[in-house]
């Protein structure tokens, strides 16, 4: 459990920048801040994915809640529990009545005001668009006489697509269809419908626009940081002496209010359910299976993994660099089947796609990893679970298609050359991991061929040449070993930097050149499972990484003393991605370094709990930005502060493996 007081709850500077996240498995979530203050676009109590695992909206924005009390002569007092920001008065003030938050299992608020002790719960429904609020109101004494209390909710609707703001406008249908328990509100043509159930005791139909919404994180990243929510109507709900329980259910379905308790049950009987996963008892690692469940998602009827929230969506190289962790750690073997089932039916020229855009449009293909990462996770699902039947039927076949293409070359300029090293890339495209692109400006183009390229190119020939052996195809097998033998030659006379006593991250660049910038790329060439370096050389490799680029919380993707290298990340677009891969942090690759160490060790006892050390090392952090998640990127300097998605699902992925695989 995550427990913060009023240290974290009482200060706006801090609170502002611990998050919360709730999901539903559709792609769809609930997000805000510790104290219920929105700060992103992103932030809603109801995100709905209106087409898992895309097409997001935010329905539900946020809640206006408010204790009143009116005396015998009609005089009432308002005390705010929550707080808003506007234009017209930031920075926001908090009232001070919040005095904690807790992740137990999901987000709950409680509140001291007037003798009150009010908690909220907020959770969502897997498989559903639909967030449930719950509030316990005690006192523990009688109300003072001649006075009566409410508490006053008030709806605030955004109804937008979840990468964009809006504004009062004339097009927003404000009437509210006021039931029994229930309230409809249809504020656009092109939105669901948003059902608000509850035991309210009195609807107030006034309607109001919340004019100048002020989003903080959104200004900081050079966003446009203002928008206006409509609020249809105004939950009253009666406070007495002793406790009252009162509910709320935001849906794009019909959820009647008395089947909330039943949801509520339900919910932590499956949260249990998912920590129960965790393969050995450690509270790192029991904290990433249970953040882990918040990116396996529904794609119609399959499933596939979120890159990371708030914002991406499923892509292919993120999906397959995290199914190891996510999946075959936390004994989810069916998932990883459906999910290579899935993917391989979209290959297409031997490449899988890196991105499902939110619409529906044509996937693109345009990574020169993701299929060789997809071969590397069909590898480690027979490892976990010993099916090599399933590999032989449904991926064998594909993945033979795989190398044909990547032999006789493919989009994008992905070809095996002549010495049987990959080439891959074209000017003004980006084709690995370090895919920055601002307008026209590709931050690190990496054309040519790239040290991890060819260290996953090598592990899925030696992969694939192993299976051809078990299936009985030794004509493949044969190929693929020849293939290997040309590639590893190559590799070793070409991408050795003796002068650095390490890897070049990339050799034929433009012009002929070698790149001896010192990235964390070369660690994949120690860290997979079929390696191509002699034991000499695999540990000088590690020595570099951990000199230069080993921090409390990754791997920076530049050494520090390159000129280039960029020690802070934030700002507008353009200051952000031209440091993203100049020296930011990426906390992901932390599993290949911890695989990486213990090989070139031995695997001795030293190695492993060294690797221990540096994975526990992340424990403040599950404290910090999304609360119980691993973020995206840190500051390359200290105090490395994180930044980008508040919870990514890589960054789980290789921590949680390295914790099975690796200690």
């Amino acid at each position: 459990m995550i427990d913060f007081g009023s240290e974290i709850c009482g200060t706006l500077k801090v609170a502002r920048t611990r998050e919360w996240l709730e999901t539903n498995g559709l792609g769809g979530f609930a997000s805000s801040t510790v104290i219920g203050l929105n700060t992103r676009r992103y932030h809603g109590l109801l995100v709905a994915a209106v087409t898992p695992p895309t097409e997001r909206m935010v329905l539900l924005a946020r809640m206006e809640e408010t204790l009143a009390l009116r005396d015998a002569d009609g005089n009432e007092r308002r005390i705010e529990l929550g707080v808003g920001e506007y234009e017209r008065d930031h920075p926001a003030v908090l009232s001070g009545v919040q005095t904690r938050f807790r992740l137990d299992p999901f987000p709950i608020f409680t509140y001291e005001v007037e003798g009150w002790t009010i908690e909220k719960a907020v959770w969502m429904v897997h498989g559903h668009n639909t967030t449930c609020i719950q509030y316990t109101a005690t006192r523990q004494s009688p109300l003072p006489a001649d006075t009566r209390a409410e508490l006053r909710i008030r709806p605030l609707v955004a109804a937008r697509d979840f990468h964009s703001l809006k504004r009062e406008n004339g097009e927003l249908n404000p009437n509210a269809e006021v039931g029994l328990q229930q309230v409809t509100l249809r504020p656009y043509p092109d939105a669901p419908a948003l059902r608000l159930s509850h035991d309210a005791d009195l609807v107030d139909p006034t309607a109001y626009w919340y004019r100048g919404a002020w989003l903080e994180t959104e200004r900081e990243r050079g966003y446009d940081h203002i928008e206006d929510n409509h609020s249809p109507c105004e939950l009253r709900y009666q406070l007495g002496a002793g406790t009252d329980t009162l509910s709320l259910i935001a849906s794009t379905e019909i959820v009647p209010i008395r089947a909330i308790e039943e949801l509520r049950r339900g919910e932590i009987a499956r949260r249990e359910g998912v920590a129960a996963q965790a393969p050995f008892s450690d509270p790192l690692v029991s904290a990433l299976t249970r953040a882990a469940d918040a990116f396996v998602v529904a794609r119609g009827a399959h499933k596939s993994l979120i890159a990371g929230y708030p914002w991406f969506s499923d892509w292919g190289r993120d999906t397959m660099i995290a199914l190891p962790g996510l999946t075959l750690a936390t004994g989810r073997f069916d998932v990883a089947r459906d999910i290579l089932t899935e993917f391989s039916r979209h290959l297409s020229q031997g490449m899988i796609p890196n991105r499902f855009p939110d619409r529906g449009q044509t996937p693109e293909y345009n990574t020169v990893d993701a299929t060789l990462w997809m071969i590397e996770a069909g590898r480690a699902l027979v490892e976990y679970t010993g099916d090599a039947t399933f590999f032989r039927d449904v991926l064998y076949a594909p993945f033979c298609e795989v190398i044909d293409w990547h032999e006789r070359g493919t989009r994008y300029g992905i070809r095996l050359d002549e010495d049987g090293l990959l080439r891959a890339g074209e000017p003004g495209v980006q084709l690995t991991w370090m895919d920055a692109k601002y307008r026209d400006w590709v931050v690190t183009p990496r054309e040519g061929k790239a040290v991890e390229i060819q260290a996953l190119w090598f592990n899925a020939l030696q992969t694939l040449r192993g299976f051809a052996s078990r299936f009985g195809d030794p004509a493949r097998s044969a190929h693929f070993a020849a293939l290997a033998e040309r590639t590893s030659a190559a590799f070793n006379a070409r991408f050795w930097n003796a002068a650095n006593g390490c890897l070049y991250d990339v050799v034929d660049g433009p012009e002929g050149r070698e790149d001896p910038s010192v990235r964390p790329n070369q660690i994949f060439a120690v860290s997979l499972p079929h390696s191509m370096l002699a034991p000499a050389r695999a540990k000088a490799v590690v020595d570099v990484v951990v000199r230069e680029l080993l921090t409390p919380v990754g791997l920076r993707s530049l050494s520090p003393n390159d000129p280039r290298f960029i020690g802070r990340y934030g700002g507008d677009l353009e200051t952000r991605d031209s440091a993203y891969h100049q020296g930011t942090v990426w906390a992901w690759l932390m599993g290949p370094l911890a695989s990486a160490y213990v090989r070139v060790h031995d695997r001795d006892r030293a190695s492993r709990a060294q690797v221990r050390r540096w994975l526990n090392g992340f424990l403040p952090h599950l404290e910090q930005a999304g609360v119980g998640s691993v973020s995206e990127v840190f500051d390359g300097l200290a105090p490395y502060q994180p930044g980008g998605c508040i919870a990514q699902a890589w960054s789980v992925a290789e921590l949680l493996r390295a914790s099975v695989e690796d200690v």
